[in-house]
């Protein structure tokens, strides 16, 4: 096949586009090491001090608990609701399912703005109390896509061979789910809440609009920002950036796991 384009074009346009994308992230991880009370230049010396900073700031810590009773919450919400949804889309047919295969979608699609605005309409139409509670709610509603598709491409690969086989040898519809088709979505499941709880801890907009006086990080981040720019803010992004792609790095490799043991066998 004839190549389209020019190949040295196509390659420094996709590498121009990475380095306008991540130089900056690099040069943040810099200067959080930076020996200097500004960030920016000149580099004045290498130094821990901003990481000891964070560990010994006792608001940041709390946010990052915070955090992580957030995305822990809404990973449970996502899990619960979305595994059924995955498993009803794949294995049912019911009226509207494919108006509700697109619906599932729209997390994504839309802004975080408008899903926080709505879901915060509809807190203060129910008199609900903004609380970290309510930021789990409107986490979980939106991560409940993430679950839904990747348990969904799955159960589309694993097919219904085996679930019909284990129905033909006497197990029932729950020995079947548990012993037959969990297993074969374990990894996919598992990936997707890495991936889910990844987006939670660092999910902000939703958050802004729906938390009450409890903030977390990325909350804390931004009211730091706020106040002046130290090289503890650039030592905070630093952590966020590399833990986020650990979890969606191990995540993704969980979800695709699968794929590749099979495809050397």
């Amino acid at each position: 096949m004839r190549e389209v384009g020019n190949r040295a074009l196509l390659w420094g346009t996709a590498w121009s586009v990475m380095v306008f994308l991540y130089l900056p992230i690099l040069v943040m991880a810099l200067f959080s090491f930076n020996d200097s009370e500004f960030t920016g230049l000149p580099f004045r010396g290498f130094t821990l001090h901003w990481y000891r900073a964070v560990l010994d700031d006792r608001q940041v810590l709390r946010s990052i608990g915070n955090s992580i009773y957030v995305a822990i919450g809404a990973v449970g919400l996502s899990v619960a609701f979305g595994l059924p949804a995955a498993v009803a889309l794949d294995r049912y047919q019911f009226p509207g399912k494919t108006v509700f295969r697109r619906i599932v979608l729209l997390p994504i699609v839309l802004p975080g703005v408008i899903t926080g605005v709505s879901l915060l309409l509809f807190y203060v139409l129910a008199g609900l109390k903004l609380s970290l509670y309510t930021v789990i709610l409107g986490q979980g509603t939106a991560l409940m896509c993430v679950t839904i598709t990747e348990v969904f491409a799955r159960l589309q690969q694993v097919g219904r061979s085996r679930e019909e086989a284990a129905l033909d040898l006497g197990a029932n519809p729950w020995e079947v789910f548990r012993q037959v088709t969990l297993p074969s979505i374990r990894s996919a499941l598992a990936g997707a809440v890495l991936i889910a709880f990844s987006i939670s801890f660092d999910e902000i907009a939703v958050t802004y609009l729906l938390t009450g006086r409890q903030n977390t990080l990325p909350m804390t981040l931004w009211s730091m920002l706020r106040r002046s720019v130290t090289p503890e803010v650039n030592a905070i992004s630093t952590l966020i950036v590399a833990a986020s792609i650990l979890l969606i790095t191990v995540g993704m490799g969980m979800s695709r796991g699968d794929q590749i043991r099979k495809a050397k066998y």
